[in-house]
């Protein structure tokens, strides 16, 4: 027998914030319970500790997941940060900015690569601004990596050195002929596009996110799920 959609909805949301989806029996109630209000208070207290060091200006021990977030210039991108600040960054976690830019032939060698990383840095720092804003007491930082290499093997192996427990796609909308070449790439062995790789290949769970029109929430996408729609 099937589950019912409001299972998977809360499975899934479970699996975003980095917690554990299994149920537990009637019998260990009481006992869960106790140790999840234990738990809570040990989250209270690692927070008002995080806000102590910030006010003292003393190093704040890195702790939590690292939550990858793909961006660059585009709405997709922003729309997919503004999902994972709501719906999955915690404030224990730490939040990684990943810029991957292509490394330029021919026109573009006039500029050093530190001229075009700091460039790509400017690009991306109204998103390290709207990070600061919902999540001031996050860690934010910014990556740009330049690479001949394929972007979605790029990302991957990237997510893999910075330790990524999450990785966060954007996704635009797929059109009709999009949907043919991608069918076509898939029989040719050529694969997808960079968000079908990082999805199948990444070692941590990657999401990709597109945003609905008209506020019609997210249309989320892992190994295990597709499109599945879950509200703003």
């Amino acid at each position: 027998m099937g589950k019912p959609a409001g299972y998977w909805v809360n499975k899934i949301r479970t699996s975003f914030k980095g917690g554990s989806s299994s149920s537990k029996s009637s019998d260990d109630g009481s006992a869960s319970g106790s140790r999840k209000s234990g738990s809570k208070h040990s989250r209270n207290q690692k927070t008002e500790e995080g806000n102590k060091n910030v006010e003292t200006g003393e190093a704040q021990p890195e702790s939590g997941r690292k939550v990858m977030v793909v961006v660059d210039t585009t709405s997709q991108s922003k729309n997919a940060l503004q999902w994972a600040l709501t719906h999955c960054v915690q404030d224990e976690d730490n939040i990684t900015l990943l810029h991957v830019t292509r490394t330029p032939i021919g026109q573009g060698l006039d500029e050093t690569q530190r001229e075009r990383n700091s460039r790509a840095h400017e690009q991306v720092h109204p998103l390290k601004n709207l990070c600061q804003l919902k999540k001031p007491n996050v860690k934010t930082e910014i990556v740009v990596v330049e690479t001949a290499e394929e972007k979605g093997k790029t990302i991957v192996e990237e997510s893999k050195k910075q330790g990524a427990g999450v990785l966060v796609l954007g996704q635009r909308k797929r059109t009709s002929k999009w949907r043919v070449i991608w069918k076509w790439r898939k029989k040719a062995g050529m694969g997808g596009g960079v968000v079908e790789y990082c999805i199948h290949n990444s070692d941590c769970m990657a999401i990709a996110v597109r945003k609905k029109s008209n506020n019609g929430g997210y249309l989320i996408t892992t190994k295990r799920h597709k499109d599945f729609w879950l509200l703003a």
